[in-house]
């Protein structure tokens, strides 16, 4: 011990000795003792700058900073909110297309339209009063849902109807129809759920093994001669909808008239966005969509067999990024930054099928933002949709703005022209949606538009037809006069059902719509 103490006093004695020779040093009065420097180990890499993190960076979410790396509390604090942040963005533009299937199953249950057993029929064709994204109101729409968690669903499919059958995530499974594997005569189709191991039959149905529990039935039984009535009648003496182990005695399939009924099929743009998307999530297998996206859900807390019970901190951070996420939505479809989306290069005109893919594929690469601009604005996909061949399917061109480049004001008067001989086999319409709701817009005029097999429409002498929009119907132009709202904003979309060769090469091209006043 007494040696101890004798180390320890002259360790002292000799530190402060060092002290005042420097401070002495330092007011002139010696010499400072040199210091010696650490050499550098031996074993040194040459570090680039480029690799290291700066002790101090400011950025667009704050001052960040670092101890030689390792960052504190606060920028621990700032980064994971901010991925939080992120992912819930995310999380809203990839999964609006299963959450779009989801509301439209809600909303059908809502009316009456039961899963596996119900059909929907728009007999009277559609109006405003029903929320659909994009509709038509020239067709009459038939929908319906089924769920496989109880075992394979039999879907029976009339004649001369035409559509497809989607899954929970909006990806196409089969078309039904005129261009299904029925070829328009009809049949039976038989839908087994995910990894099902029981006994399928044989023969007499056609065979769909779809990714998910729930599949979202679609399909337009076409009016022929103005005869609703009897495109209806057809539609109920042959669709059917039940479970296959009721097959040898079916339960009757009950029919819901939706047309002028009041319900929702949208989903939402708020937090509760989330809550829909976890309750799909809840319904289906696991590996119901590719594992980085189980995964992206899975980071904000949506897991299959699990609550979503975000915190206070992730709540506030997820309502945040929804609001975030849908003006990135709506910016991406009214003034989206791909030039891939115009139709023309003088024209206001875009397509929602950017490089032609039903899959949003142009080879290797996936359109992100080609694919969250259908899904937000439209519902239902097909390849028939995208691969429409001259006389066959349908061709789409929407608009946002006037030919100045002007959102479209319901205030205000526009004409467009669509120059003769308009490029199509069957016929051509025009409808108006709601920029809020992307649904049809609510007006005095029951159609929303107008289409060619009005038998009171007014021709221009080349054929070609100049159509009026606005608050109050031009004089002499009442016949094609289209109605809008002041204080609303609109977009139209043009269809082609049959669409010929011109539309194609683009040697035929609709006008812009023009202010008037």
């Amino acid at each position: 011990m007494g040696l101890f103490r004798r180390i320890s006093l002259n360790a002292i004695v000799a530190t402060l000795a060092t002290m005042i020779a420097i401070a002495l040093a330092i007011s002139g009065g010696l010499k400072a003792p040199s210091i010696a420097v650490s050499a550098p180990p031996r074993y040194s890499p040459d570090v680039p700058a480029k690799i290291t993190t700066p002790d101090t960076t400011e950025t667009r979410i704050g001052t960040l900073r670092f101890k030689d790396g390792a960052p504190d509390p606060e920028t621990v604090k700032l980064v994971y909110d901010q991925l939080d942040f992120g992912r819930g963005v995310d999380v809203f533009l990839r999964g609006m297309s299963a959450t779009s299937v989801y509301a439209v199953c809600r909303g059908l249950e809502g009316v009456g339209i039961k899963t596996n057993q119900g059909i929907g029929i728009a007999e009277n064709l559609l109006d405003a009063r029903s929320l659909f994204l994009t509709p038509n109101t020239t067709t009459v729409y038939t929908l319906g849902c089924i769920d496989l968690k109880d075992g394979p669903v039999v879907l029976r499919v009339p004649p001369r109807v035409l559509g497809p059958i989607d899954d929970a995530d909006f990806r196409w499974v089969t078309d039904v129809g005129l261009t299904g594997p029925d070829k328009g005569q009809g049949g039976d189709y038989l839908f087994v759920p995910p990894g099902y191991q029981g006994t399928l039959p044989e023969q007499g149905y056609y065979l769909a093994k779809p990714q998910t529990n729930r599949l979202i039935v679609f399909y337009r039984a076409f009016v022929e001669k103005g005869d609703i009535e009897a495109a209806v009648a057809g539609v109920k003496a042959k669709a059917a909808m039940f479970p296959l182990a009721q097959a040898a005695n079916p339960p009757a399939t009950g029919f819901v008239n939706i047309s002028g009924v009041q319900f929702n099929t949208i989903s939402a743009n708020d937090f509760s966005f989330y809550e829909e998307l976890n309750a799909v999530v809840q319904n289906e297998p696991a590996d119901w969509v590719d594992p980085d996206t189980v995964g992206l859900y899975a980071s904000i807390g949506i897991r299959k067999g699990q609550p979503f019970a975000p915190d206070d901190r992730l709540r506030a951070i997820l309502t945040d990024s929804v609001a975030v996420a849908n003006a990135t939505a709506r910016s991406n479809l009214f003034a989206s930054r791909d030039p891939r989306t115009k139709l023309y290069s003088d024209r206001q005109w875009l397509t929602p099928f950017v490089g032609g893919s039903y899959q949003f594929l142009d080879g290797a690469e996936r359109l992100l933002d080609a694919r969250s601009m259908f899904f937000y604005y439209a519902t239902g996909i097909t390849p028939a949709m995208s691969e429409a061949k001259p006389g066959t399917g349908s061709a789409y061109a929407g608009v946002f703005r006037d030919s100045a480049g002007n959102y479209l004001d319901g205030g205000r008067t526009y004409k467009v022209t669509l120059p003769g001989p308009i490029p199509v086999k069957e016929f051509w319409s025009f409808t108006v949606y709601d920029n809020q709701t992307r649904s049809l817009l609510p007006t005095d005029q029951k159609l929303a538009g107008i289409d060619s097999t009005l038998p009171d429409i007014q021709r221009n002498p080349d054929g070609g037809a100049t159509v009026w929009f606005g608050p109050a119907a031009p004089a002499g132009h009442e016949k094609n006069w289209v109605q809008t709202m002041p204080d609303k904003g609109y977009n139209v979309l043009l269809r082609l059902y049959g669409p010929l060769e011109p539309w194609f090469n683009q040697t035929w091209k609709p006008g812009d719509l023009e202010l008037q006043q």
